[in-house]
């Protein structure tokens, strides 16, 4: 069984059961509950998000369409590190597409993609609100801005050299 089919941990399940009851609604919780999820499992699997549904009184479909809406909810595996780069008309502009290119050859990868070290993966975002310093990505919880080739090799070379750490688990 992977971990992608495993039920949900006891202590996340208990987790999620007390974010549902300190709401007025347990659809309340919704986003909460799925980056508690991601959080720990690194995505929403189907299972899982059955799951959770359950345990917020929702149909899977009712909860599918919130998970699907935000972007930042991964519904398939990801890679150890994501990147989210801004395909926003400022970012455009500013040579994005460019130096996109120039990141997925550094990477070998398209964006949707993900590493086939399962170090990286990277995702086109609408926006990251970034836009005074475009061209933007976000690199896990790391904000980019102003980016030029330099910029994107620097971060290029700092993930390749993540990848001695194996498969993501």
């Amino acid at each position: 069984m992977s971990t992608a089919d495993a039920p949900l941990p006891p202590d996340l399940r208990a987790d999620i059961a007390a974010m549902a009851a300190a709401e007025d609604h347990p659809r309340m919780a919704a986003v909460p509950a799925l980056m508690a999820v991601q959080a720990r499992l690194g995505w929403v699997s189907d299972a899982h998000l059955a799951d959770v549904a359950g345990l917020l009184g929702l149909s899977p479909a009712d909860l599918d369409g919130v998970a699907t809406f935000f972007n930042l909810v991964f519904r398939r595996p990801v890679g150890r590190n994501v990147i989210l780069m801004c395909d926003s008309v400022s970012c455009w502009i500013m040579g994005r597409d460019a130096l996109c290119a120039r990141l997925c050859d550094r990477l070998g990868i398209r964006p949707g993609q993900t590493t086939a070290d399962g170090a990286v993966t990277l995702l086109p975002i609408v926006c990251l609100g970034h836009c005074d310093h475009a061209p933007a990505m976000l690199v896990d919880r790391t904000l980019h801005g102003d980016l030029d080739e330099a910029g994107i090799d620097r971060i290029a070379d700092t993930l390749v050299a993540d990848t001695s750490r194996g498969p993501p688990t």
